[in-house]
């Protein structure tokens, strides 16, 4: 990377910075910069964008421009700007704009916020929601199509899932779309039935399309989901979100958003595949600059744990006539993974369960393989599992070995050890969510939210990282406390993880010269407070490229 001279000068002490109109000075409060060379600094220059210095506070106040805004850090403490590796940006707003059943306590509770929902919506017209999880219920059950009749019997009602791989609708849904006791599964999903064979209103994965094509679009549109989705991430203290998944009109929406700098936050986009999105993006290759960029294709191989869509090595512990789902063939993401080597594509895939996850290892170890580093258009490729949530333990070295990267969200962990211990049985668990694991066999885990999945906070995922207990402090022996991550070590899986997981570690995650001056600070010193307070501290500013993106009021 070239940085400019005057700026390389400063660094090494010679002459002063030059004055920009752009130039800020950041000091008041600890600053922490992920650089082992200089861990940790009193005040940073940041001009035109870039990091000018860091170092002491009187001698940066000495070379500073003359015309340099001081800003006080107010004793909060700054950090390398977060990312969130992880993340469905048009879904985050649509959550906030529409029908959120997130949060539901109870089944009872869901009808209760489906008559309100209806007595707000026009006779006849479709509800479509989603938020729900019935694994905090109790007792912890799918809801059934009767479950949303006793609410709304008179039209057609579609509730996704908080997780995205199962929805329950109701009677006159199913009818609509003519599902009925001889339909069969659609090959990667699954109609569940009630004793008699009568479809029982949930949908697992690829059946989920089966009614979800008739119900409309979501109210909002792609414009708007993205401006009230980037303004909650950036008022987080997210300077960046990795986009896991963007159809061809996503893609677009999502460049016209970032090029008419509509938000500050800086975009690292992969497209869906199999389909027109992937084979756009083979076709024509990689785009990029500093606010946006697209070089992935994100595939699926399973669906989830908590639908019991993962594809599981041996049954579930709760339900012995199934292994869950593969929803792709291997044939057909063998055939990407090939020519995306040949394009110089990343490939990042979603992979739950232990099958799933040893099923996507074969497969990168087959495509490279089958495109030695001499035919490929960048030789160590970086490619990535999402999740890698149930992986067997002869399968935790390979990532490493092979120089995969596990995309991981600490949040799935706190939130699915409520059930995780029924769906896998005791030993299992011990590959369940096993950052420690994975990091000490020498692997990359960038940390990320699967918001809107999860609630997408920075500081919940930073906390279950490093305590890996429930909000309330819950945890037990099936929760594997081993696991726990320190904290040093999830602040790289927020920062400088994630910056190599995009190319970017010589612009982004770390608070060095000539870096981008993306920086995040927070209330608290999150690497040193109790444990529990950290969950109390709140983003305080968010900087991107030098320019204050956001500030608490």
């Amino acid at each position: 990377m070239r940085i400019p001279l005057a700026l390389a000068l400063a660094a090494c002490g010679a002459v002063p910075l030059s004055a920009s109109a752009a130039a800020l000075l950041l000091t008041g409060g600890r600053i922490y910069t992920g650089d082992a060379a200089q861990p940790r600094a009193e005040a940073v220059v940041a001009i035109d964008g870039r990091i000018a210095f860091v170092g002491t506070e009187a001698e940066a106040r000495q070379r500073a421009p003359a015309d340099v805004r001081v800003i006080g850090l107010g004793g909060g403490t700054m950090f390398p700007g977060f990312v969130d590796a992880h993340a469905h940006l048009v879904g985050i707003g649509q959550r906030e704009l529409t029908f959120n059943l997130e949060g539901t306590r109870s089944g009872a509770e869901l009808q209760e916020k489906l008559r309100r929902r209806a007595a707000e919506t026009a006779a006849g017209k479709w509800i479509v929601g989603r938020g729900w999880i019935e694994s905090q219920w109790s007792p912890p059950k799918f809801p059934t199509r009767a479950d949303l009749d006793t609410a709304v019997p008179d039209r057609p009602v579609y509730l996704t899932r908080a997780d995205g791989h199962a929805a329950v609708v109701n009677s006159r849904a199913l009818e609509l779309a003519g599902v009925n006791r001889s339909t069969p599964n659609p090959t990667g999903g699954e109609i569940l039935r009630d004793a008699s064979g009568e479809p029982n209103g949930m949908l697992i994965d690829r059946a989920m399309s089966l009614v979800r094509r008739l119900a409309p679009d979501d109210e909002t549109d792609l414009a708007r989901a993205l401006e009230v989705g980037a303004a909650r991430e950036v008022q987080l203290g997210w300077t960046q979100v990795q986009i896991a998944g963007a159809s061809v009109n996503e893609r677009a929406a999502l460049r016209d958003f970032a090029r008419a700098g509509r938000s500050k936050l800086r975009l690292y986009v992969a497209v869906s595949g199999p389909g027109a999105a992937a084979e756009e993006l083979l076709r024509d290759g990689a785009e990029s600059d500093d606010r946006f960029t697209v070089r992935a294709i994100k595939l699926y191989i399973d669906g989830a744990l908590g639908s019991r869509g993962a594809a599981l090595l041996e049954p579930y512990a709760d339900a012995p006539q199934s292994r869950g789902l593969l929803v792709n063939t291997e044939d057909v993401l063998f055939g990407i993974l090939t020519r995306a080597l040949r394009a110089g594509i990343q490939i990042e895939t979603h992979a739950i369960g232990d099958r799933g996850n040893r099923n996507m290892l074969d497969l990168y170890e087959r495509a490279f393989e089958a495109v030695p580093p001499g035919e490929r258009r960048i030789k160590e490729p970086r490619w990535r599992i999402e999740h890698a949530q149930v992986i067997a333990p002869a399968d935790l070295p390979r990532f490493a070995k092979l120089g995969i990267i596990a995309s991981m969200q600490p949040s799935h962990a706190i939130g699915d050890l409520y059930f995780a211990p029924s769906r896998l049985g005791k030993t299992r668990l011990a590959g369940a969510y096993a950052w420690r694991s994975l990091i000490d066999r020498g692997a990359i885990v960038a940390g990320g939210t699967d918001a809107p999945v999860e609630r997408g906070e920075p500081l919940i995922e930073f906390y279950a990282a490093v305590a890996r207990r429930a909000l309330d402090g819950f945890a037990n022996e099936d929760w594997h406390l081993e696991q726990r991550v320190t904290r040093a070590e999830a602040l790289k899986m927020f920062t400088v993880w994630p910056a190599f997981a995009a190319y970017q570690e010589n612009e982004r995650g770390t608070i060095a010269v000539g870096k981008m001056a993306d920086f995040t600070v927070f209330s608290s010193d999150i690497m040193t407070i109790p444990e529990a307070e950290i969950l109390q501290a709140r983003c305080v500013m968010t900087i991107i490229g030098g320019e204050v993106a956001w500030e608490a009021p």
